[in-house]
């Protein structure tokens, strides 16, 4: 993740210097500012224009979306992007067959080539050399070649935060994958068995609790989406709390405090419904008499604070701490997994807190953004 920290505050950095030129631009009452202040601003707006299509990775839709602004940036009568395999995207005279050496040695040699009428810069992700930027002139001059490498490094950036973003979102569907598979065997038995203990006495009952059931492993194994809103994971909640309820009857009693406000916050999804399992799985079946489970969601300002907490047995600290660290799965349904992805999304700042002593119970604190860069519900 400090390859992705670094192009992120790279462009962050590239985002906040456009901010001041244009704040100087608007502030200034008689004038647009000098022509280096236009210059500036105008080449930082065309960088920004080229950058969404880059982050999305390097291929021919990509490259035809940036390639017009790139071009523009370099101020060339021809620009063309390639891979290693040939051009993606042209635009302007000429064709690949007049700087195929030049490419054929960018692409080999991971330094920029240049003849009298042409320069060809190569495209890097980790030191992997994974295209380049053709560009094309009646005179290729030093400052030419300078800007044409110095593009092709902030492209370079921009796809490695692509790569880094594609690595991300395949490393949470395995984590998501992992943890729909520890969804436990022993709570669908018990479920199932409740269920059928009505089927007889209360047959409308068993109904709705099939219903609940259907719901429950419905929205559990979908397979659209990384994300969800805490709402949809909450629904999850109450359907898993209805289903255990019915097993546990009187002795489980389920306490909810939600503010209304932070109902639409988005979350990695089964981030807080493995950890309610948890609960009751390792607080509350080992406890003689009743058992009250907690869920309070809460506004924080920018962040939204959710914490679950059971007042059953409670945990050694060591043990959790072993469960954090993947060296147990004993003592967690899925919690090394949360807060592994909570991690991964957010940044280690925002793993899970866990408050536990054996015969205390056990609270679980999350802080989850209002509002994160690539976190978002997708329909389907």
């Amino acid at each position: 993740m400090d390859n992705f920290a670094t192009a992120a505050a790279a462009t962050v950095a590239l985002i906040a210097a456009a901010a001041f030129v244009r704040w100087r631009l608007l502030t200034r009452r008689r004038s647009l500012g000098t022509a280096a202040d236009r210059a500036t601003y105008a080449t930082l707006h065309t960088a920004s224009l080229a950058a969404p299509s880059l982050r999305r990775g390097l291929d021919a839709e990509s490259a035809n979306q940036a390639l017009p602004h790139v071009r523009a940036l370099l101020g060339s009568p021809t620009a063309a992007i390639t891979d290693i395999h040939g051009p993606l995207a042209w635009d302007g005279p000429g064709d690949a067959v007049d700087v195929a050496e030049l490419m054929t040695q960018a692409l080999k040699t991971g330094t920029t080539q240049a003849s009298d009428r042409a320069i060809v810069a190569p495209l890097s992700v980790e030191d992997r050399v994974v295209g380049s930027i053709v560009v094309m002139s009646e005179e290729a001059s030093a400052g030419l070649a300078r800007a044409t490498t110095e593009v092709a490094r902030w492209m370079s950036s921009q796809l490695e935060l692509a790569e880094l973003s594609e690595s991300r979102t395949a490393l949470m569907e395995a984590e998501l994958r992992a943890l729909r598979a520890q969804i436990s065997p022993h709570f669908i038995y018990n479920s199932l068995g409740a269920i059928a203990s009505f089927v007889r006495t209360d047959p409308e009952r068993a109904r709705d609790l099939l219903l609940e059931f259907a719901d429950f492993t419905r929205y559990s194994f979908r397979e659209h989406g990384e994300f969800t809103t805490l709402a949809e994971e909450l629904r999850s909640i109450e359907r898993y709390l209805v289903l255990e309820k019915a097993r546990f009857g009187d002795r489980l009693r389920v306490v909810t405090r939600v503010a209304p406000e932070v109902l639409s916050v988005t979350l990695p999804f089964l981030s807080v419904q493995p950890l309610v399992e948890n609960a009751i799985r390792h607080g509350l079946e080992g406890k003689d008499g009743n058992g009250t489970i907690t869920v309070v969601a809460l506004d924080s300002g920018t962040e939204c604070h959710i914490t679950i907490e059971d007042d059953g047995v409670g945990v050694d600290p060591d043990t959790v701490r072993d469960a954090l660290a993947g060296r147990t799965t004993s003592a967690s349904v899925g919690l090394a997994n949360v807060d592994e992805r909570l991690r991964t999304v957010y940044g280690n700042e925002y793993g899970i807190v866990v408050e536990t002593a054996p015969g205390h119970g056990t609270k679980v604190i999350l802080r989850i953004p209002k509002f994160a860069p690539g976190a978002e519900v997708v329909a389907g």
